[in-house]
């Protein structure tokens, strides 16, 4: 506690006035918590000073709140451009992070103890940078970070604002911000420690080195690949849901299996929200699990006996590979290619599909998602034109980001189907003008055929189609 306080009279994070009339001052509280290594060991105990933002009033204290945030699929596509090209990774942590933002409002907090002296007790704490729980914190330190690492020579991406890229010549580096941890990886060890310095210059920081634990996720490189896992988290779900002893099972869900609300209501709900909410966060590196997960967390507004037996379920599947995760070769032609697949009318409450589709880059996997479609479909045809869509929204924006990256992907991407009356709604302009009843958002997927950055292809078989799926999964 200390050690904050200390932080923010150094930041000159405010100053002590007296209370202007008809001002009112937010409360504070303390929030402590024990960071853990990546081996379950006690790295160091924190504690912060927050500020209680649900009392600030919009247009008054705050204006705007956004601030872009990391998206698991660009770590993905860095992990497999540094295996490729033999990068290095590093990682760096900032020290209240939030504490960088200038504050534009008026606004005033009470002190915490310990802070007025004798004499003083009229006085309150005048903010002139951000604090954490503020509804602007996240925004303006943001802004912040933003003007000092443009001004270092980087150009931020314009599809996706959290990265942030410096080419010199053939020197290429790359930054990635989440919040307030930094990855940053490229094909020279000059810039990047030249980086290091310039963001040592501006802000409290700490150096992590080579990046072995990130979010929550373990890295282990050598020079001919990248796995990553989630092994230190599966095992606490495994834990904390009382099911060590228990035996696995090969399947995260039954097959078959339909899930109703004709069940009995759980008496507690909090259990299976936090429960699906971290499965949730393990599908970043479990492929596997994530149509499991997706169909769990329709129920989280009125959990019953049957969604958290099949929770369990999911939960005995990962006791029985708790290390497994994602692997990125060295070996790949950085080539994009594209699978999906829907059911027809899957879910039995609403008669909506359910759509699913992956992404490679080479040999690669950085990209998944199964979804529940937003309209009903009259037909299997119209459903699976409509997961063709979402894949191809996803390869365009693929092609983007890797451009900003500096890999231009001259060659079409490859998008395959396995319905044929989708592909041919899709590539032939008869069968468009006669599915005008489709929305026309699906027919973004046509146009991005005839300008030549999409080919479509026929998966003749569920069988070829899995042994494409399970290889960078290691089974």
């Amino acid at each position: 506690m200390q050690s904050e306080l200390q932080a923010l009279r150094a930041n000159g994070t405010w100053s002590l006035a007296t209370l202007p009339a008809g001002k009112t001052p937010i409360g504070y509280r303390w929030v402590y918590k024990v960071k853990r290594r990546s081996d379950g060991s006690v790295g160091r105990y924190k504690a912060r000073l927050v500020a209680k933002g649900f009392t600030q009033l919009e247009g008054i204290d705050y204006q705007d709140t956004f601030s872009p945030t990391a998206k698991i699929i660009s770590v993905h596509c860095l992990l497999a451009l540094a295996a490729t090209y033999g990068w290095s990774l590093h990682q760096m942590d900032f020290n209240n992070a939030f504490l960088h933002g200038d504050l534009s409002e008026e606004i005033y907090m009470s002190p915490p103890p310990g802070l007025r002296r004798q004499g003083e007790e009229h006085l309150v704490c005048r903010l002139h940078k951000s604090l954490y729980s503020l509804k602007q914190a996240s925004g303006q330190w943001f802004v912040k970070f933003t003007e000092a690492i443009c001004s270092a020579g980087y150009n931020q991406s314009r599809v996706y604002y959290s990265l942030f890229t410096r080419t010199k010549g053939k020197l290429f580096t790359t930054l990635l911000i989440y919040v307030d941890d930094i990855l940053i990886t490229g094909n020279d060890s000059i810039s990047i420690a030249e980086t290091k310095t310039f963001l040592h210059s501006h802000f409290h920081l700490k150096d992590l080195g080579k990046l072995k634990y990130f979010l929550g996720i373990e890295f282990s490189a050598s020079k001919n690949s990248i796995f990553i896992s989630q092994r230190k988290y599966a095992l606490e779900i495994i834990k904390d849901a009382g099911l060590l002893s228990a035996a696995p099972v090969d399947t995260p869900m039954e097959r078959g299996l339909k899930l109703s609300d004709n069940s009995d209501l759980l008496k507690e709900l909090g259990q299976y929200r936090r429960l699906v909410g971290r499965l949730i966060y393990l599908t970043v590196s479990r492929p596997d699990i994530t149509y499991a997960v997706h169909v769990l967390s329709r129920f989280m507004h009125q959990p019953q006996r049957l969604h958290m037996d099949a929770a369990l379920r999911v939960v005995r599947y990962l006791k029985s590979t708790p290390g497994q995760g994602l692997f990125f070769s060295s070996n790949s032609d950085f080539k994009l290619r594209a699978y999906c697949d829907s059911d027809w009318a899957g879910c039995p409450l609403t008669r909506r599909s359910t759509s699913g589709y992956c992404v490679f880059l080479g040999s690669s996997l950085i990209s998944w998602r199964s979804k529940r479609q937003k309209i009903v479909s009259l037909s299997s045809a119209k459903a699976e034109y409509r997961a063709m869509t979402g894949a191809c929204c996803e390869l365009t924006w693929l092609r983007f980001l890797l451009k900003d990256l500096g890999f231009t992907h001259h060659e079409p991407a490859l998008l395959y189907c396995d319905n044929k009356v989708a592909l041919h709604i899709a590539a032939n302009p008869v069968f468009h003008e006669r599915s005008r009843h489709i929305e026309m958002d699906c027919h973004y997927i046509r146009d991005k055929i005839q300008d030549g950055s999409i080919i479509t292809r026929y998966v003749n078989s569920a069988h070829q189609l899995a042994d494409v799926l399970t290889k960078p999964l290691g089974k």
